[in-house]
């Protein structure tokens, strides 16, 4: 039996406008009352996950920043937070290279390490409340998500594959969109802030549907029994799929989630 339904955000749940779907609300609504609980799971920040979701914002659960904040039953279980150091060498080694830009991120707060004009806004990199410095912030301030803009896409790939080569010991490089590169915790992944929420609700991973199309998903598709990708999703995402259903675009999520729902 399920008892869990996580999903990823861009390229999944959300439609081609980058909205959710009217039609998710009643589905994690009619699920919640069936005792079945549903995760968003999203590289975007805690508070903007529950103004996508407001109907229903308190009748779910949130992996957000990629794992980094993890809530369940509207409590904290867990958030990570970027150690100074770990910043400071993320920092120098972006500077090495003229295309790529850093951003951090506190809870309500954007860093620009660079001229605003050299970052594009791109899925969930819609880049709240930005502020340009010259420096990382000091360490009272608490930094719970990264991510690096390329300039050139074609170079998206390499700058990963550099990124990993240099700082491999301190944080993980997942390509996201066509000029953006995710950066976490080397211990921090979906999967493991999904861990967290299915502790606290002592459900096992044998009972969760997960639904996800790009790599940051790869990790919270491995661990789950049952891993749905889309067909809009990475190779290397659809390879390890049990299941590929339909496009973001015609609300495949959605339909499946009434499949679930219908067969409870």
């Amino acid at each position: 039996m399920i008892k869990l339904i996580a999903s990823d955000m861009d390229g999944t749940l959300l439609d081609g406008d980058a909205q959710v779907p009217e039609e998710t609300f009643e589905l994690i609504h009619a699920l919640h009352e069936k005792g079945v609980r549903f995760v968003a799971s999203s590289g975007r920040r805690y508070d903007t996950l529950r103004w996508f979701f407001g109907p229903v914002a308190d009748e779910m659960d949130y992996v957000a920043s990629l794992g980094t904040q993890v809530y369940a039953d509207g409590r904290l279980l867990d958030r990570e937070v970027f150690s100074t150091i770990a910043v400071m060498r993320l920092f120098e080694t972006t500077q090495l290279f003229d295309c790529i830009h850093l951003a951090l991120y506190d809870a309500t707060h954007t860093y620009l390490l660079n001229d605003q004009s050299s970052y594009l806004r791109e899925l969930d990199k819609d880049l709240p409340n930005a502020e340009r410095i010259f420096d990382p912030p000091s360490p009272d301030v608490s930094i719970i998500k990264a991510a690096v803009c390329c300039e050139l896409p074609e170079q998206l790939m390499d700058m990963a594959y550099v990124l990993e080569r240099e700082l491999s010991e301190w944080f993980t490089f997942l390509p996201s969109g066509s000029r953006w590169i995710d950066v976490v915790p080397r211990h921090v992944n979906k999967a493991t802030g999904l861990e967290q929420v299915l502790r606290y609700w002592g459900i096992d991973r044998s009972e969760v549907v997960a639904f996800g199309d790009s790599m940051n998903d790869y990790a919270m598709l491995r661990y789950v029994g049952h891993p749905y990708v889309m067909e809009n999703a990475r190779y290397a995402v659809r390879q390890i799929g049990q299941r590929v259903i339909s496009r973001n675009t015609e609300h495949a999520v959605q339909a499946t989630m009434r499949e679930i729902l219908e067969g409870l």
